[in-house]
């Protein structure tokens, strides 16, 4: 009788542990420490920084990142600059016609890992989306609050320098996005629905297959497929929930705001509208993200463009503040080398070049030339840091908001920084900026799904009990990403979604040949049409 007592007790003890945690700390501090004490080792390997003196510190991500993206610049022969005007000529159609084809029968294999040679039919099949729709749902998991809160932090810790360093990155990155969303494209799955299945999860398992690395290619595509699910349940969901809520709140009256202690309230709602669109697959994505995004790039940068010409004669001296805080900057931790690795890091962090998750989107497409979307896949960094986050910092430096005091800001307050930047000039703004700040939340939200669904289908199989199981999942984490602050589980989800960038890099530079192939066999198709 002792020993069963002693057995119950021993089994109770933990809860009764775990309860008085809860009295004292509450549940949400409780798990965030836990989560935090067994993932702390992953966040700290994959966010490690080399230190080089000088207050010099890098994460070492940055470099293969950007190393890889200077050499995919170079291999094709600077495509992400002499390939822009047609780039653009093939979202406006211009090149439809060459690119036309019939709906041939479903191909592509049932289960990961078959035979490259089937996507022979597979580049004839009509696909999902068109190249315009395709190109806003992968921008929609881009543009968001990094564009608004990341570069209020970038230049107030690199000082206006870190926007020169900030573009230079997003144009290289467009040499990254290119060769991601070419192999999406040429090793897709098709299923016998006509449902897309792509990504780095299936160049991995295919292409490396062809070059004569089988299990590499698995075990790289596993890995990928972890991650992107780790990412969009918290990057690419609760992140994004959590920092709407914050803003929201402050703006209908913070700690009086009817909102402040309701986080689930606003979570539920954007889950109900996350939902409705998800369940629809990427058909459906697109048609919300192909209406959502360009509405907010033209409104954040009309407002942006307002703001500057409204202070025509400050221009100058930002451009100045620029170049000379590029090369020569005063005053700031680590000097010249200080101000680069921000506006790397940012540009980086920001546009996802090199990370595979944009090549999951791009697969939907309607095409026979898997390059015809990779060139259309590079003007997506030049949109997202080239432009929108060159506006942000604009704006910033002018308006004065670059200080050295903002440098320690978290994201949501670097995004009141920004929303106060635009009221110096725009006084309402801000309740327009807060709009916009949840269609981006919202935005990112469902294409992150669609993201860590193709993971899941890779894992778990295509059946319809498995996509519902993610979706829902998807869906209760819009909640508690709303409700709770759980900075561990967070910072191990970003931690996932740079983790992807390792087999997705290894992928690319292998297969690197394959891409240069089909942009020559696309390229010889739009010269014959001439």
């Amino acid at each position: 009788m002792k020993k069963f007592l002693l057995s119950i007790v021993t089994l109770i003890l933990p809860f009764l542990t775990f309860a008085q945690e809860a009295t004292e700390k509450g549940v949400d501090q409780i798990i965030d420490e836990k989560f935090g004490d067994a993932t702390g080792w992953f966040v700290s390997f994959i966010f490690y920084q080399i230190d080089f003196g000088n207050d010099i510190k890098v994460f070492w991500v940055l470099f293969p990142l950007i190393i890889g993206a200077t050499y995919f610049t170079f291999y094709f022969k600077l495509i992400n600059f002499r390939g822009f005007f047609t780039s653009v000529n093939i979202v406006r159609g211009k090149y439809d016609d060459i690119d036309h084809h019939e709906s041939l029968i479903a191909a592509g294999d049932s289960t990961p890992g078959g035979d490259a040679i089937e996507t022979i039919a597979i580049e004839g099949h009509e696909g999902e989306v068109s190249h315009f729709q395709a190109l806003t749902a992968a921008l929609s998991a881009t543009v968001g609050l990094g564009n608004i809160a990341g570069v209020a932090i970038a230049v107030s810790i690199g000082g206006a320098g870190a926007t020169f360093w900030m573009i230079v990155a997003g144009l290289l990155g467009m040499a990254s996005k290119f060769v991601e969303c070419t192999l999406g494209v040429k090793y897709r799955d098709i299923s016998e629905e006509g449902v897309v299945y792509g990504g780095p999860m299936y160049y991995l398992t295919k292409g490396l297959k062809s070059k004569g690395f089988t299990v590499l290619g698995k075990v790289l595509a596993v890995l990928f497929a972890i991650f992107v699910i780790g990412g969009s349940f918290g990057g690419g969901n609760m992140f994004q929930a959590n920092q709407a809520f914050q803003l929201v709140e402050n703006i209908t009256g913070g700690n009086e705001s009817f909102l402040h202690g309701r986080g689930w309230l606003f979570g539920l709602v954007m889950a109900v509208l996350v939902g409705i669109v998800i369940i629809g697959g990427i058909k459906k994505i697109a048609k919300v993200t192909d209406k959502i995004v360009p509405f907010m790039v033209v409104i954040y940068v009309a407002a942006s463009l307002f703001v500057i010409f409204a202070n025509f004669n400050m221009i100058g001296d930002a451009f100045v503040q620029i170049f000379n805080g590029a090369f020569s900057p005063e005053g700031v931790a680590g000097g010249a080398m200080g101000v680069l690795v921000q506006g790397f890091r940012r540009a980086a962090f920001s546009n996802e070049a090199g990370v595979g998750s944009a090549s999951i989107a791009h697969s939907a497409v309607k095409t026979k030339y898997p390059a015809s979307e990779g060139m259309v896949a590079l003007l997506e960094p030049f949109i997202d840091t080239v432009v929108v986050c060159t506006m942000t910092a604009l704006v910033l430096i002018i308006t004065g908001n670059v200080t050295a005091e903002n440098a320690s800001l978290n994201d949501a307050q670097a995004i009141l920084l920004t929303s106060g930047a635009f009221e110096s000039a725009i006084s309402w703004f801000p309740y327009v900026l807060t709009i916009a700040v949840v269609l981006f939340a919202f935005s990112t939200m469902i294409s992150w799904s669609y993201y860590g669904f193709q993971g899941w289908a890779y894992l778990f199989g295509r059946t319809k009990k498995t996509e519902y199981t993610y979706k829902l999942l998807f869906c209760v984490f819009v909640v508690v990403g709303s409700a709770a602050s759980l900075g561990s589980v967070i910072g191990f989800s970003d931690a996932m979604i740079f983790a992807m960038m390792v087999p997705n890099m290894v992928g690319l530079v292998i297969l690197a040949p394959k891409v240069r192939d089909e942009l020559n066999k696309y390229l010889s198709a739009i010269k014959s049409k001439k």
